[in-house]
This record gives structure tokens, C-alpha cells and sequence, in this order.
């Protein structure tokens, strides 16, 4: 925007200083030989008295010697025959016979072109005749001081331009500055800065733009703060159902399925007071990913296969994992892994009939690492509607957010998850997780592609 109203104001202004500028030039030019000749012919006419006393060749010659032109050899003087004297021709004429006989003729004074410049033809009228006098204007004094009119209207049509350009630059950054800290506050706001305003200057547009961006966050902020109390709330009348599981699970005795049961409802309250604890934070917590915050995924989906292993024997499902016999390290907190690996088994109890068999596969390669969960049932009419945020809501109790909270641990290392046929027959997540620092887009596509082959040799 800026640089737009520089070049429209440059351009215009540049039209306006040649319009006048020229014109001008072009007066200043006609001025200057209107000047010249005029003098000239002011010249000529003072040789009028003299030729009307006399027409003597001596006289004549010093009364041209003696005048501001004739001194300068610019004058000349042409007298007609007198009596028995011819005609003869005083000075330093310059003019040719021809002008000089149509000026004569016609009584009228001419201005004719001759090398190096003009010559003014004055007539005179004398008892015996007409004479003609002749006054020489050099170029160089018809175009005198033209050169420094042009200089000077090109100085101040340059300085026009200069200044012109000067203002609409300052316009232009009044006006971009604004603009620029919008852009910037809406970057932050984006980037999670919920504090992040804008100063409500610059042109009344802007002003309004700016009010509204900060009415905006003011409602996003408040927005985010009733979703966070719901949340805290919601979550905190889970206590009292919580309470009483865990005195009846405590009540279960001993055995496998009383210990499962415990240890179920120990995990389901930890979470819920997780989830009291971000919710009341003033800003929303995200997960650190890195070296320090990494998990052994191999034991973590044992763990999780150990603990779904109970309910697929009672519902007479054939459960299989592969690729957990050694360390897989990823860059992931162990408890936001074992969740998105109950979302996905979880679902597959959910959404496939008792009976069905499933399988969970870990393929371990250098800087990723895959993990597959697949089933033998129906399989996923649309894939894309499945990982989008609360596509199944409502469904068979489902909430429809356990792909995305998988998808969004996918992301967060730089991988994604994909859904498509498994070899079972049935549905196939495919949970990619990078090992490295997350990348950007173009940089994940070459990489994976790279992994991807090395993992296919296997």
C-alpha cells in the first residue's frame, strides 16, 4: 500500500510539473527573441533622425560607428539612389538584396534568418526614397537566459516531485503502520497471545478496524474462559460417580479384574484432576515435546494391549500385537500416548461387533516411528469425516474426539495419522510419529517419503 501511493502520487505530480513546466519553458523561449528583436527594432529606429538630415556617405558611416549596434558591427544601412549618387550600403550589412527590396517595397519592417542568427529590416522613409536599416541579433542573444529559465523549472518541477514523494511516503507509513501492528496483533492472537490489542490509531478505517479486532479478542477471551469453567465444572461433578467407583472397586476383593478395575478408576480420577487443573489455569497449557518429555512407546503399548486384553477375552476377540519386543523412543509424554492408543482401542470395541479381531503393529525406523491399529470389521465409509473434531458425536456414545486427540499427538511431533483399509478387511489407523523436531510441511512430505521406503525394506 505504501509503495502504491508513492508511485500514484510520483506519477501524478510528474504529469502536473510537465504540463505547466513545458508550456512555461515554451513562453519563456518566445519572451526572450520577442525581447531581442524588439530591441533591435528600437535600434534601427533611432537611425530615423539621422537619415532624415542627411544621406552622405561620411555621415552616415560615422553616425553608424558612433551607435550601440554599428560599434558592435550589427548595423548596417541601405540608401536608395539619390540624384546622380547610386544606391550604396553603409555598415556591415548581412541581409540579401532580395529581403531588403521586398522591405522596401512593402514599407513594413521584416525580420529575416541569416547564418549565426536574425536580422531586424527597419524602413525608412526619405524624400528620394525608401532606406532600409539593418540591425544583426546573434542566436545567442535571442535565446538569452532560456538555458537558465529551463534549469530553473526543471529545479522546481524536480523539488515538486521530491516533495511530493516525501508526503505520500509519510501518508503512506501513517497509514501502513497501522496496518502492519493489525497484522501482527492477529498473528499473536492466533499464536495463542489472547492478551495481544491493537493502539486504535491512524485513519478512521483502521481506527474502526482496530475497535473491532479488540472487540473480537475481548469476546474470544471471555469465550475461552466460560469453555475453561465448563470444562473445570463438567469435570468436577465427575467426583462424586468417581467416589463411588473407587469404594466399590475397593470393595471387588482381589483377582485380575478387581485389580484392573482399581487401577482403571486410579487413572480415570488422575485425569480428571488433570483436566480441574488446566481448565482453572488462566492460559491453556500445551504438551512439551522433546527429549525430556519422551516415553518408551513399546512399553506404553504393551501396557495398553495388557489392559484391553481382559475385555477382548471376555468378548472373544482375537487381539495380536507386533513390533514392541525392544525401546521405542519418542519424543511424546507417556500419559498423552497411552491416551490416543485408548482412543483408538477403544473404538474398535466400540465400533466393531463382539467376536472381531484386531491388531496393533510398531514400525520403528530412525527418525519416525509407525504405529497401526487395525481391525477386521466394516471399515470407515469416510475417512475424512472420521478425524474431523466431533464427527461421530452422538453415535453409540461416542464423542467423536478420539481421532483428533490422536491426530493432534500426531502433529505435534511433525506427523500426522491417515485411515484407510487394513489386511484384516476392516478399518487401518495409521498413527505417524516423528522422532526429530517438528518440521515444516514441505520439509515432513521429502522426509516421510525418505522413512516411509526405509520401513517398506524391512
Amino acid at each position: 500500500m505504501r509503495w502504491a501511493l508513492v508511485k500514484v502520487c510520483l506519477a501524478v505530480t510528474t504529469m502536473v510539473v510537465v504540463a505547466f513546466a513545458v508550456p512555461l519553458g515554451l513562453v519563456v523561449e518566445e519572451m526572450a527573441r520577442d525581447r531581442a528583436l524588439s530591441n533591435a527594432e528600437r535600434h534601427a529606429a533611432g537611425m530615423a533622425p539621422t537619415l532624415s538630415i542627411t544621406t552622405d556617405r561620411a555621415e552616415l558611416s560615422r553616425a553608424v560607428a558612433t551607435s550601440e549596434t554599428g560599434g558592435d558591427g550589427r548595423m548596417a544601412v541601405h540608401v536608395p539612389a539619390v540624384g546622380d549618387t547610386g544606391a550604396f550600403e553603409v555598415g556591415d550589412p548581412r541581409a540579401g538584396a532580395r529581403a531588403v527590396e521586398a522591405t522596401r517595397k512593402d514599407g513594413r519592417a521584416r525580420t529575416a534568418e541569416v547564418p549565426g542568427g536574425f536580422v531586424v529590416l527597419q524602413p525608412t522613409a526619405l524624400s528620394s526614397g525608401t532606406a532600409v536599416v539593418e540591425i544583426y541579433v546573434p542566436e545567442a542573444e535571442v535565446s538569452n537566459g532560456v538555458t537558465t529559465a529551463w534549469l530553473v523549472l526543471a529545479g522546481v518541477g524536480g523539488a515538486l516531485v521530491i516533495g511530493s514523494v516525501a508526503v505520500a511516503d509519510r501518508l503512506g507509513v501513517r497509514m501502513v503502520q497501522p496496518a502492519k501492528r493489525l497484522v501482527g496483533a492477529a498473528r499473536d492472537l492466533g499464536e495463542g497471545e489472547l492478551g495481544a490489542r491493537v493502539p486504535e490509531e491512524g485513519p478512521k478505517e483502521l481506527r474502526l478496524a482496530a475497535v473491532a479486532f479488540n472487540s473480537m479478542a475481548d469476546q474470544v477471551v471471555r469465550l475461552l474462559a466460560n469453555e475453561r469453567e465448563l470444562a473445570a465444572d463438567l469435570s468436577h461433578r465427575l467426583r462424586t460417580p468417581l467416589t463411588v467407583l473407587r469404594l466399590n472397586a475397593a470393595s471387588l476383593g482381589d483377582g485380575p479384574a478387581a485389580e484392573q478395575t482399581r487401577t482403571a478408576v486410579e487413572t480415570l480420577e488422575r485425569e480428571v484432576d488433570t483436566i480441574i487443573r488446566t481448565a482453572r489455569d488462566a492460559k491453556p497449557q500445551t504438551a512439551v515435546v522433546g527429549a525430556g518429555a519422551g516415553c518408551d512407546a513399546a512399553e506404553v503399548i504393551r501396557d495398553r494391549m495388557a489392559f484391553w486384553s481382559a475385555l477382548a477375552e471376555d468378548e472373544g476377540r482375537e487381539a495380536r500385537v507386533a513390533g514392541v519386543e525392544r525401546p521405542v523412543r519418542i519424543p511424546v509424554p507417556r500419559a498423552e500416548l497411552a491416551a490416543a492408543m485408548d482412543a483408538l482401542l477403544g473404538n474398535v470395541f466400540r465400533h466393531t461387533g463382539e467376536g472381531t479381531g484386531f491388531s496393533v503393529d510398531v514400525h520403528s525406523a530412525e527418525d519416525a516411528v509407525i504405529v497401526l491399529v487395525s481391525d477386521a470389521g466394516e471399515g470407515i465409509a469416510d475417512p475424512e469425516a472420521a478425524l474431523a473434531r466431533g464427527a461421530g458425536s452422538g453415535a453409540d456414545g461416542s464423542t467423536g474426539l478420539g481421532l483428533d486427540i490422536v491426530r493432534r499427538l500426531a502433529e505435534s511431533t511433525g506427523g500426522d495419522v491417515r485411515v484407510g483399509r487394513s489386511v484384516l478387511g476392516g478399518a487401518e489407523v495409521r498413527l505417524w510419529l516423528q522422532r526429530g523436531s517438528p518440521r515444516g510441511a514441505g520439509s515432513r512430505r521429502g522426509h516421510r517419503g525418505a522413512v516411509r521406503r526405509r520401513l517398506s525394506s524391512r
